[in-house]
């Protein structure tokens, strides 16, 4: 039998290489980057970031954000950078709450990201720092959004939105505004 040329031969395998990855492929037996997967991953990041606020588990922390990720915390203007910063935002919770609950509710992805509605509820029970020297033993809720930026499979950004006053009006503190009004819960509460 006489020996193929050389370059068909190889044409042939790429060609057969080419064929049955796409046969493969088209089963579903290799995943592909599409715009369905990304969105996928961004609702699947966005909710386990909200599962990992409620927890304070620090290793889904650092296997959901890059290692140079940031982190915004509008409400008390704070970033934090990198993993160790983002840990230590994401788990302080729970150095003075007990009974975290992130509820969360409508989520709208994109390819690149997604954002989060949620309602936060906690029993104020140990001091925060210096701001609130007493556990007040009271019940906060508020709610907020969360917005992420992924890159790949990984959160590359992440900003949290929510309005702090009422939470400090729940756990018994009175605001005093310029011109001698006070704004504080009826009852103490």
């Amino acid at each position: 039998m006489e020996a193929e040329p050389r370059g068909p031969r190889r044409l042939r395998r790429s060609f057969t290489a080419l064929a049955l990855a796409l046969a493969v492929s088209a089963a579903g037996c290799i995943p592909t980057s599409t715009p369905d997967n990304a969105t996928r991953e961004a609702e699947l990041a966005i909710r386990s970031l909200m599962a990992a606020w409620e927890s304070g588990d620090q290793e889904l922390i650092e296997d959901l954000f890059w290692p140079q990720a940031t982190y915004d915390d509008f409400a008390n203007q704070q970033t934090y950078e990198g993993l160790q910063e983002i840990v230590g935002y994401v788990t302080a919770v729970h150095t003075w709450a007990d009974d975290v609950y992130w509820n969360v509710g409508a989520v709208h992805v994109t390819e690149g990201g997604a954002v989060a509605e949620w309602v936060f509820s906690a029993i104020q029970a140990r001091p925060i720092g210096d701001q609130i020297p007493v556990g007040s033993g009271r019940e906060v809720v508020t709610n907020g959004v969360t917005i992420i930026e992924m890159d790949g499979e990984r959160i590359i950004r992440a900003a949290d939105y929510m309005d702090t006053t009422p939470l400090l009006l729940q756990m018994g503190a009175r605001i005093e505004m310029p011109g001698g009004g006070v704004v504080e819960l009826p009852d103490g509460r």
